[in-house]
């Protein structure tokens, strides 16, 4: 029931976001972008895509090493690809498949490579806040713009800013003070135990990554990775010829909305994309309706086209593979 609920809420909130975004939306005139776009940059990024894919689950396969496994790499990329077409129809889920499915097919027991991935989504929330650092540090003037203009101008920029940091830091105080006045009694709380598990076990996988036999490697496909996820989303503003004059700063600002929008609580990103990266383009001098048009094509290709034919492609894959156990002696 809780995991019903869960979904339900997930449903409904992506439900409200598409519906606001695209009340004011010419649905006919978005199709008619959709069939002037230049589907070879859609066919490049696909194949960008297809390297990203590779070198994550390259990575996933050095980070197993230490641990004494050793899959091929070919079976891990399948594994990885099953995840993302998982996650499109149960949020969270992909994780889980991708678990199992190299269980099943390289006998990698599910507990060691979900510690696994839990180290390397941290390594990836660490990538993301310094390119969120380095976009608000290149672009700060459009971004606090797109941070106001979503909360309204009835403040003064400067004073809300400061009201802002002044609460926060008054929050974390307090918090800090009464921990410290009642932490026998914290401890005791259901509550505190369990997130204090699951940041201990959080840390435990990511320090895990100290152990690699080739941290090199993991480095260079963890750029690699981020790398790719530049060069595809940019790759197909140019698909579309009324956001192919974007530049490169522009499409870093769309890969970190578009990141955090997947990151939301709605099925596959759908809503909090669209919104995220429509209002963020129109602060590059494009007009709402191609924003919205963009963000859209965005998200078909990337998050729902590509992951579905990948996906469906490894599910298949698996069925004519030998398995194999990976586990080194």
């Amino acid at each position: 029931m809780k995991k019903v609920l869960q979904y339900l809420i997930s449903l409904t909130i992506a439900g409200g976001l598409l519906w606001f975004v695209f009340k004011d939306v010419d649905i006919d005139a978005l199709f008619a972008t959709f069939s002037k776009a230049d589907y070879r940059w859609v066919a490049l990024s696909g194949a960008l895509a297809l390297v990203a894919h590779w070198s994550r689950a390259y990575r996933w396969k050095l980070m197993l090493q230490p641990i004494g496994y050793n899959p091929s790499a070919y079976k891990t990329m399948l594994a990885v690809l099953i995840g993302y077409v998982v996650n499109l129809v149960l949020p969270r889920a992909g994780e889980l498949a991708r678990c199992g499915s190299l269980q099943k097919l390289e006998g990698v027991p599910f507990e060691k490579s979900f510690g696994a991935v839990v180290a390397e989504r941290l390594v990836d929330v660490l990538i993301l806040l310094l390119l969120i650092g380095l976009n608000l540090l290149l672009e700060f003037d459009r971004i606090s713009g797109f941070f106001f203009e979503l909360i309204g101008d009835k403040f003064d920029n400067t004073a809300l800013l400061a009201g802002i940091a002044f609460a926060g830091i008054s929050l974390i105080l307090l918090a800090v003070f009464l921990f410290r006045k009642y932490k026998s009694k914290i401890e005791q709380l259901a509550f505190y135990q369990k997130v204090s598990s699951v940041v201990s076990g959080l840390w435990s996988g990511f320090t895990s990554i100290r152990n690699l036999k080739n941290p090199a490697a993991f480095i260079g496909h963890t750029v690699l990775i981020w790398v790719m996820y530049y060069s595809m989303t940019y790759a197909l503003c140019f698909a579309l010829p009324e956001t192919a004059s974007l530049s490169p700063l522009a499409g870093l600002t769309i890969l970190v909305m578009g990141t955090i929008g997947m990151a939301a609580p709605t099925i596959g990103g759908i809503g909090s994309y669209h919104f995220l990266v429509g209002k963020i383009v129109a602060l590059y001098g494009i007009n709402a309706q191609i924003g919205i048009t963009l963000a859209t094509f965005l998200h078909s290709m990337m998050g729902v086209l590509f992951v579905l034919i990948f996906g469906l492609i490894a599910f298949i894959l698996t069925f004519t593979v030998q398995k194999t156990d990976s586990k080194t002696p």
